[in-house]
């Protein structure tokens, strides 16, 4: 199964008190760094959504993963989706895999056992001690639903339209279900 990963980025991070992105983890490497590596270990390719204007070289962004530009973020998640989503149009894979950029710590064979059980009809939820995480993976026939989205919400109103096509996959990774708010978050 071919899946590619969208890491959202373009939030503005504001209970933080700093452009979060940036915050260095113990070796050195910054947050959204951490979380980018991690996807291109495991995803065919990698798609980092970010500010309009900024450039992923300064964000210390790995050369071969492709930026694309939320000119909406300052709106909500929903708005940078719907960019990440639309520019999957020249993508050949079935599957694509929505990750937050504030989530470092995603086990490696959580990434496997989410694109093994990817399809294009199908969205993969995981899920931690009763609690749904990210990334969430939608089938290729949603990409068209993730383009038309906007404000804060996220994919939650697909996620509900399609609540038969949600395949939910628990696991033993508190990492699906760790982001960082706040800088307390690091520790």
């Amino acid at each position: 199964m071919s899946v590619v990963a969208l890491v959202l980025a373009a939030g503005q991070g504001s209970r933080f008190g700093a452009d979060k992105r940036r915050a260095v983890l113990g070796d050195g490497r910054s947050l959204l760094q951490h979380s980018v590596e991690r996807a291109l270990a495991a995803f065919d390719e990698v798609r980092v959504v970010l500010r309009a204007g900024e450039r992923g070289e300064d964000l210390g962004l790995p050369p071969d993963c492709r930026v694309v530009h939320s000119l909406d973020a300052g709106l909500g998640m929903g708005h940078s989706l719907a960019a990440g989503a639309a520019s999957l149009g020249d993508s050949e894979a079935q599957a694509v895999a929505i990750l937050l950029g504030d989530m470092p710590w995603i086990l490696p064979a959580t990434f496997q056992r989410l694109i093994a059980t990817a399809g294009p009809s199908v969205i993969v939820v995981p899920r931690h001690q009763a609690q749904n995480g990210h990334p969430v993976l939608f089938g290729r026939e949603f990409w068209a639903e993730l383009g038309g989205l906007s404000g804060d919400e996220g994919a939650r109103a697909v996620l509900r339209r399609h609540a038969d096509r949600v395949v939910v996959l628990d696991l033993d990774d508190g990492g699906v279900v760790r982001d960082v708010d706040t800088p307390s978050a690091l520790d």
